[in-house]
C-alpha cells in the first residue's frame, strides 16, 4: 500500500521531485519504490524518456485501481477504529426506488434498535446502479430485485411478493376476481424502464408471453403515480404489488390466476474481507421487514356493484388518520 501511495503522488504530479515533496520524502527512495513497483508488477509504469515524465497505458490502468483500493485500505482502517470503541461507523445502503415510505422506515428503525452504533445512509438506487456501486466500492450493501448476477457477491435472505394486475376500473376484466395473463392479450403494458432492473425487466416478460400475454405495446414509467395515471387514461395495464394501486379510486387490483409473477428481493454485499461487517446483519433485517410488510394475502378492491354492473367509480373510504 506505501508503494501505492507513492505511485498515486507520482501519477497526480507527473514530477518525480514534486511528489517527493507532496509526501515529505526524499526523491531517491521514492523513485526506488517506483522501480520496485514496477519490477513486482513487470511492467512499466511511467515513460520517462522524454523532459516531461508521462503516465503507461499500465500505469494508466493502475491508477483507477490503485485510488480504490487505497480508498477501501482507508475505511477498513475507520471501521476497525470505530469497532474497537464500540461503533460501527456509517453503513452506505441502496434501496430500490420502488420501495415504500412504510418498509423504509420500519427498516430505519430496526437498524436503530439492533446496531445502535451504526449509521445507516440510505440512498434510492434502481438495482442496475448498485450492482455497479458494489462492483466500484461506492456501496456497502443493496436491496436488489433478482435475478442479478453474483459472481462478485454474497447474498442474504431473499423474500417474495406476489404481484397482480392493475386496471382501469371501467375495464370488463375488473369485474373478475382474479385475471389470468392471457386474458390481458390486446393491452399494452406499463413497466420500469430496464435499465433499472435488467434481469426482473426481462423475467416479467418471458413470463408474460409463456402465458400468452405478449403486450401490444411496453410503455416505461419510473414514477408510481406516472405509472397509475397511465393505466386510469387507458394506456396499458401494470403489475403491482398492491398496496400503492389500491390507493388510487380510479384503478382496481386484481390477483393474477396461478400467481406467476414474484418479486424477489435480496440484500446483497461485495464478497471477501473489504465487505462492511455490519452489511450481513442489514440484509437480514431488510429481509425481516420485507416479508412483514408485503400483502398476507391477496386482497379484492372490488367495491360496491350496481345489480350486473361494474364496480362503482370513487368507492373508496379516506381516513385522515392515515
Amino acid at each position: 500500500m506505501r508503494h501505492l501511495r507513492i505511485f498515486v503522488a507520482v501519477a497526480d504530479e507527473l514530477h518525480f521531485s514534486r511528489a517527493a515533496d507532496r509526501l515529505g520524502m526524499a526523491q531517491p527512495p521514492l523513485s526506488q519504490a517506483v522501480r520496485r513497483l514496477e519490477k513486482d508488477l513487470g511492467a512499466a509504469l511511467f515513460d520517462r524518456s522524454h523532459r516531461q515524465v508521462r503516465l503507461t497505458a499500465a500505469g494508466m490502468v493502475l491508477l483507477d485501481e490503485a485510488h480504490e483500493l487505497l480508498a477501501r485500505e482507508k475505511r477498513l482502517r475507520t471501521l476497525a477504529r470505530r469497532a474497537g470503541d464500540g461503533g460501527l461507523g456509517t453503513l452506505r445502503a441502496g434501496v430500490p426506488p420502488d420501495t415504500t415510505v412504510s418498509t423504509l422506515s420500519a427498516l430505519l428503525s430496526a437498524c436503530a434498535r439492533h446496531s445502535p452504533g451504526l449509521s445507516v445512509d440510505l440512498q434510492e438506487i434502481t438495482t442496475e446502479e448498485q450492482l455497479r456501486l458494489l462492483a466500484s466500492g461506492g456501496l456497502d450493501v443493496g436491496l436488489v430485485h433478482q435475478p442479478v448476477d453474483a459472481t462478485e457477491l454474497s447474498l442474504g435472505p431473499e423474500v417474495c411478493a406476489e404481484l397482480g394486475v392493475v386496471l382501469p376500473r371501467t375495464s370488463p376484466l375488473a369485474r373478475l376476481p382474479e385475471v389470468a395473463l392471457a386474458e390481458l392479450s390486446g393491452h399494452d403494458l406499463v413497466l420500469f424502464p430496464r435499465a433499472q432492473a435488467p434481469g426482473w425487466y426481462d423475467r416479467i416478460l418471458d413470463s408474460c408471453r409463456t402465458e400468452g400475454f405478449v403486450p401490444g405495446r411496453v410503455r416505461h414509467a419510473s414514477n408510481p403515480e406516472f405509472l397509475l395515471a397511465l393505466v386510469h387514461a387507458g394506456h396499458g395495464i401494470a403489475f403491482d404489488q398492491g398496496p400503492v394501486a389500491r390507493k388510487e379510486p380510479r384503478v382496481v387490483w386484481r390477483p393474477l390466476a396461478g400467481r406467476p409473477l414474484a418479486r424477489r428481493t435480496t440484500g446483497a454485499w461485495p464478497s471477501g474481507r473489504s465487505a462492511h461487517p455490519a452489511a450481513p446483519h442489514f440484509a437480514e433485517l431488510a429481509a425481516g421487514v420485507l416479508a412483514r410488510d408485503r400483502p398476507a394475502a391477496p386482497h379484492r378492491d372490488a367495491g360496491p356493484r350496481p345489480p350486473d354492473g361494474p364496480p362503482l367509480p370513487w368507492s373508496v373510504v379516506y381516513d385522515e388518520r392515515s
